[in-house]
């Protein structure tokens, strides 16, 4: 007789719950990580078209090239602030998706601990029962001789 765990089925399900749960933690995390590369870039394009103003400050230019220049550095700084937003959402909806998670976690911990002491019980059980066959196959032996 083999052991069996009443809840294992329950166990399984718990164990595909922490997955999808730290699956969709990784993909929170991953998606900060993009919008931070972004945001780099982001500050990359100000800062090079900062100097780019800078350094055209003096020189003759014509006045839609300047305006234009103004209107991309603006977008610029529009989509920083978005970013840094966007940055802000995820890092909360992370903060909210590492409770589910751990939550998820201590279900699955609680009914694993649960399944091992009973899989140790069982082990246990079974070896005194062999003991118990092998203490009255010695002594049924030693009653015939």
């Amino acid at each position: 007789m083999s052991f069996q765990f009443s809840l294992d089925t329950v166990l399984q399900v718990r164990g595909i719950l922490e997955e999808q749960e730290e699956r969709m933690l990784q993909k929170i995390l991953q998606e900060i990580a993009q919008t931070r590369e972004a945001l780099a870039q982001i500050e990359a394009g100000i800062a090079e078209s900062d100097a780019a103003l800078c350094n055209g400050f003096f020189k003759p230019v014509i006045g839609h090239k300047i305006h234009a220049a103004y209107g991309e550095m603006q977008e610029l700084k529009q989509n920083r602030q978005e970013h840094q937003e966007k940055i802000r959402n995820l890092e909360e909806l992370r903060d909210r998706q590492l409770i589910v998670y751990a939550k998820a976690r201590q279900n699955r911990e609680v009914l694993a601990d649960i399944c091992e002491e009973k899989r140790k019980e069982y082990e246990s059980d079974m070896a005194h029962v062999e003991q118990k066959v092998m203490d009255d196959v010695f002594i049924s032996r030693r009653v015939r001789s």
